[in-house]
Order: C-alpha cells, then structure tokens, then sequence
C-alpha cells in the first residue's frame, strides 16, 4: 500500500510537471515561429513594394540614385528608401531574395537576381512558376517564402525571399528546447522519486498510527473475549438451555472473528508482508475450493459452474491465495438471490491469469457501489447486513489486499443483471 501510494504520487508529480513543461515549450516555440513567419512576410512585403538592386555596400540604392540600368521595370517611384526604419534597412540588406515578372501570356519578361547570385536562372524560374501555379497570393515553397503582385498590363511580379537561415534557427530552437524539455522532464522524474517518500511522510505515518492501533486493539480484546467466552461456556454447563447464553457464545465468537480479521489485514497491508511465494496452478485450487460451495448453492436453490484453464500457471503464496478464492466464492453464494447462478472462472487475460466469479443479483449495482466492494465495513444496500447474510464487510478487503501482494488487482463490475468480481494475478509462462 505504503509503495503504491508513493507510485502514484510520482506519476501524478510527473505528468503535472511534464505537460507543463511541455505546453511551455510548445508555446514558446509556437510563438516564435510565427513571430519569424510574420518577420519574414513582413520584409518580404517590403521588397516587393521597393525591388530595389543592392549597392557596394549590400544596402538598397537611395532613391535618387536609381537609374533605368540598374532597376529597369522593378522600379516602384513611390516607396522611398528614407521611410524605412533602421530594422527594416538590416533586414533588407541581408535577404537573400530575387523576382521573376511574367507577362500576361505567362512568359517571362525580366528576371532580378542581384540579391540571391547562389541562385541559377533555371532554379529561379522553377520556384516563381510554383509560386503561380499554387492560386495565391502569397505563401511558401519549404524555405522559401513568396508574394505575387498583379501589375494589370505590365504582367505579374513574383518575389521570392530564401528564409533557409532563418526557418533553420527556428528548427534549432524547437530541437534544443525539445531536448532541454525532455533532460528536464528525466531530472524532474528522479528528484520527485528521490523525495516522493518525504512527501507522502505524512500519509505514511498516519496508516502506520493506524495499523498499529488496529494490531494494539486486537491484542487488548482478545484477553477479555477469552474471559467471556470462558465463563460462558462454564455457564452454559451449569444452565445449558439458556438462551441468553447461547447469544453470548455467538457473539463473543463472532466478535472474536472480526479482531482475527483485522489483524490479517493489516499484517497484508504491511510493506514487506511474509509470504512464501510457490509455483500454482489456479485452475485446480478454484475447482477445490468451489467443491463446498457448490454444495451450499446446491441447498439454497442456486446453480454453480466452474470452468477453468488447467494450465494457468502463477507465483503464490497458496493459504493466502486459497482464502481470496473462496471469499470470492463465499460473496458470490451469499448474495445470488433463490434460482439464480453462479460462474467460477480461471482464465488468460495477457499477462494475467484472471479468477473471476459471476453471479446475478437482486438489484443491480452503480459503478460506484462495485468500487467501493473492497472497503472495509461497506455494505452496498440494506439487504448485504450481517443479520441477514452474515459477515463484517471485510471479506473483499482482504481479498483485494492479497491479490495487491500477488503484483494484481481486483475489480468489480455489472455485467447485464450480473455482479462481476475478477482478480488479475501476474502470469507465469512455460
């Protein structure tokens, strides 16, 4: 109990700071990308609006320095170079970008390569002519981002911006912080599990009060149930017709019962509990342990099947696996209302060999009232009373304890008209 309370508190831990760290990383990349993106249409925008050749300096020419030689029909007389502001200026001053103008049949008329020389003019035309046949306006060719200006008689400019550099920085970022996020992730993980136990203290000490309270208790009545029983049983020789008595016995015993109950259980729920762990075959000990039941379900008008697979294998401690069959056994024979049934499985499921008993009830049971079968004490309705079937609502709990030792679990279900309880118990393979 002790592990799996600080199992879950780890992976609780873990998932909360994981996908924190995660949406961090997400939007931190996710905002950069299209702080870039819109840098990038952004400039690319300006070019087409400017188209200006680039001086010995790599600066776009001042305007009034332009000449018919150096911008030819790319000239836009009414963008000034002066408007721009100095981030502008740099970033056109680094871009690598060219233009391609088409005339009206879809020929080319001109093309501006002064700004991308790594560029070939068959490269050029293949990405404007991409650039055209993809519909729009503007958008991007992998790296490459492009704008498409439609000049009416004069044809259409495509500019084309190499945005390789930067899109290459943006992937490098997402891959560092990608990596930062998992080595964080991997350090978060062992530090939570290094002080998980300081964490869960608290808790941990609390049930450890409590167990040792139940273990003290348990020793404390036990010497007045003896006294009581005892004495009854001394009156009982001298009055042995007294109904009085007799009630007395039955409830010293079963009060007697109850303390032995509680004293295994919380022996199971210790971390380390001493089990003498054997290869078992479940389906042969289901078949021996339903052979009583059988007979009892027989007496009280109900029917009780046992299917199991013989070769089902496990690691077990066989008194304590032998006593959560036959609580589930018990359960099943209890509550199955006169001329209901009864099925007893042992079966594959995986990893798992699965003991797993079927029965059909008086009234069906919600989700919740199947979970809360392994409480102590819980009863899911007026007719689960000891008056009536016997039994402190402890059965189960001892039963899911047991198989919690075993490396499984147990659940309960509503199959139709049907209460479902299994137990899932580690496998073992030939």
């Amino acid at each position: 109990m002790i592990r799996k309370l600080q199992n879950r508190f780890i992976r609780i831990a873990v998932l909360v700071l994981t996908a924190a760290m995660v949406i961090v990383v997400g939007i931190v990349n996710t905002v950069n990308l299209i702080s870039v993106r819109n840098e990038l249409r952004e400039t690319l925008r300006m070019l087409s609006e400017s188209n200006i050749p680039s001086g010995s300096a790599g600066l776009p020419v001042p305007r009034e320095s332009w000449s018919p030689r150096d911008s030819g029909d790319f000239i836009n007389p009414g963008i000034r170079f002066d408007d721009r502001s100095r981030h502008s200026r740099i970033l056109m001053s680094e871009s690598a970008w060219f233009a391609v103008r088409f005339d009206s049949n879809g020929e080319i008329r001109n093309r501006n390569l002064t700004r991308m020389a790594e560029t070939d003019e068959s490269t050029a035309e293949i990405l404007a002519r991409q650039a055209l046949e993809s519909g729009r306006e503007s958008g991007w060719i992998q790296d490459y981002c492009f704008l498409i200006r439609d000049e009416g008689n004069r044809g259409t400019e495509v500019v084309i911006l190499n945005c390789e550099t930067r899109m290459t920085a943006v992937r490098n970022l997402a891959l560092i912080s990608g990596i930062a996020c998992a080595g964080g992730i991997l350090i978060s993980w062992l530090l939570v599990k290094l002080f998980s136990r300081k964490a869960v203290e608290p808790t941990i000490r609390n049930m450890e009060q409590q167990k040792q309270f139940i273990t003290n208790a348990s020793h404390e009545l036990k010497t007045p149930l003896t006294v009581i029983s005892t004495n009854m049983e001394l009156l009982k020789m001298e009055n042995p017709e007294n109904p009085w008595i007799r009630s007395t016995q039955k409830q010293a015993g079963a009060m007697r019962h109850l303390v032995d109950e509680l004293v295994y259980l919380s022996r199971m729920e210790e971390e380390n509990p001493v089990l003498n762990m054997e290869l078992l075959a479940p389906g042969p000990m289901l078949r021996e342990a339903a052979e009583p039941f059988q007979a009892m379900a027989e007496f009280g008008g109900k029917e009780m099947a046992v299917e199991t697979d013989e070769t089902l294998r496990i690691m077990g401690d066989r008194p304590s696996l032998q006593r959560l069959i036959s609580t589930m056994l018990d359960n099943a024979v209890k509550y199955t209302p006169e001329g209901g049934s009864i099925l007893a499985e042992a079966v594959p499921e995986g990893k798992y060999a699965v003991i797993r008993v079927s029965n059909t009830v008086e009234k069906p049971m919600t989700k919740e009232q199947c979970a809360q079968l392994f409480h102590r004490f819980y009863r899911a309705d007026e007719s689960r009373n000891k008056e009536k079937q016997g039994g402190f609502g402890i059965g189960l709990a001892i039963a899911a304890a047991i198989a919690e030792k075993h490396g499984g679990s147990m659940d309960a279900r509503m199959d139709g008209e049907r209460l479902v309880i299994s137990a899932k118990l580690l496998r073992e393979r030939g």
